[in-house]
């Protein structure tokens, strides 16, 4: 990947598919060029989302994976959730800003408007999809699938998240541990 930020995992068990994390791509120009093509992931595909936090590196496609196709629901702790209504609408801000000044100088040269990565009303879009979990609680996503949120420390709300795979007569423990 040669980079730390963007993270998402794409999961594939019992005939479901979901994702751990919904990251934005930060560094170069070369990485943040990752953020357009978010059709790699087949949103509409995606079942639903687990988030380890809030942090933009970690959530910050969301709105973008919403507006192609994503119709599923995303988990996360209720602080976890409460700081995404806020950092969501806030990277919207920073992509429209970063948008129009792109347009100003595009247009000195002759060419096209610059559009942003998505904008407040996408990351509005996203907050309907939220379901909270709490530090703890048992989520059964689908039989063969066990979820467990723990409290990471990382920040207000970040998660270590545990699933517990049962698949083909063999269980497998899996946990990423966020940041």
């Amino acid at each position: 990947a040669r980079t730390v930020t963007g993270s998402c995992y794409i999961i594939e068990t019992n005939g479901h598919r979901f994702a751990v994390d919904c990251g934005m791509h930060q560094g170069n120009a070369e990485i943040d060029k990752r953020n357009w093509d978010v059709d790699i992931y087949q949103p509409s595909r995606i079942e639903f989302f687990l988030i380890t936090h809030a942090h933009i590196d970690h959530s910050g496609l969301l709105p973008r994976i919403v507006k192609k196709g994503f119709k599923g629901r995303i988990y996360t702790t209720p602080p976890t959730r409460d700081l995404l209504t806020i950092l969501l609408l806030d990277s919207a801000h920073i992509q429209e800003m970063e948008a129009q000044w792109k347009t100003k100088k595009h247009l000195r040269r002759g060419e096209e408007k610059a559009k942003p990565l998505y904008t407040e009303k996408d990351a509005e879009a996203v907050f309907p999809m939220f379901a909270s979990v709490s530090y703890g609680e048992v989520l059964e996503p689908f039989v063969g699938l066990k979820v467990i949120f723990r409290d990471a420390g990382h920040i207000l709300g970040a998660s270590l998240i545990e699933l517990y795979v049962e698949e083909d007569g063999m269980k497998f423990k899996i946990v990423f541990s966020g940041d």
